[in-house]
Formats: structure tokens, C-alpha cells, sequence
């Protein structure tokens, strides 16, 4: 099993959670973004750098990914794939994405698509906040505490 990061996006307090777990877990942790990145120096931390362009990380985690793997990204699409694929997807912000939610979380996406390309201006996420990043690490250690048993 490997936890791979939607990197380019993830906020940096999100990264230093996954850091503490991958260490602890004794877990493979891959980053994988269009920019080098700095990681700390762990046999079981990497990253990946990928050419820059529209969804070059998101198709190079789809390509490496295996079922039961785990995928952190807020990535509706990248999500829904991983999903296909066997594996798990996780948000930024502690949502643990499933067969069930995923088609309705697509089809608002797919809405707010359309609203903004029509010139409404939608808005974006709010910054991540204490509470989001507690939902995380909650959420993170429940799903590895899951695949241990």
C-alpha cells in the first residue's frame, strides 16, 4: 500500500501530517507535482516530478496507482479514477470520497463548471482551517488503523 499526494495543491500543513504518518506507519508516501519539491529525508518519503501541464500529476498517479492505495487530492475527477481503480481517495480537508458520493460530488462540480465559465463568479474553498486539518489527521488514522487489522 502507498499513499500518494496530490501535490501541486495540498496545503503544507496537510503534507506535514502525511510526513508524521508515513514515518510512523512505516508507510511509502509518493508526492507527485509539477515543481520540484522539498520533502523531508525518510526512506519511506518521495516525490515525483511530473511535466507541467493540465492533469500531468493526476494521470501519473492513475497510471502508478493499485488498488487499495490511497490517494489524498481535492480533485473531484482524480478522485472518482482512483475510486475506479480499487483504491481509496481522501480530501484535503478529512473527506473520505466513496462509490456512493462520488457521483453526486461530479455532478456538482461539473455545475459550478458551467456557472463559472458562464461569468458567475462562484467563489472558491475557504482556507483550510484548524478544524479541517483535525478531520484529516482523524480521518487519516482511521483508515490506517483500518488496514492494519
Amino acid at each position: 500500500m502507498k499513499i500518494w499526494v496530490d501535490a501541486d495543491a495540498c496545503p503544507v500543513a496537510i503534507k506535514e501530517i502525511l510526513y508524521r504518518a508515513a514515518e510512523r506507519k512505516k508507510i511509502p508516501l509518493v508526492l507527485v507535482a509539477n515543481q520540484s519539491l522539498q520533502t523531508p529525508p525518510s526512506s519511506y518519503i518521495s516525490s515525483l516530478r511530473v511535466q507541467s501541464g493540465f492533469d500531468k500529476a493526476d494521470d501519473e498517479i492513475v497510471a502508478r496507482l493499485e488498488a487499495s492505495d490511497l490517494v489524498i487530492t481535492a480533485d473531484i475527477p482524480l478522485a472518482a479514477e482512483a475510486l475506479e481503480k480499487g483504491a481509496y481517495a481522501l480530501s484535503p480537508r478529512g473527506e473520505m470520497f466513496s462509490q456512493g458520493t462520488i457521483g453526486a460530488r461530479l455532478n456538482m462540480r461539473d455545475f459550478l463548471d458551467t456557472m463559472r465559465s458562464s461569468g458567475e463568479h462562484t467563489g472558491g474553498p475557504p482556507p483550510l482551517s484548524q478544524t479541517d486539518r483535525k478531520t484529516f489527521a482523524d480521518q487519516l488514522d482511521r483508515f490506517l488503523q483500518k488496514i492494519e487489522l
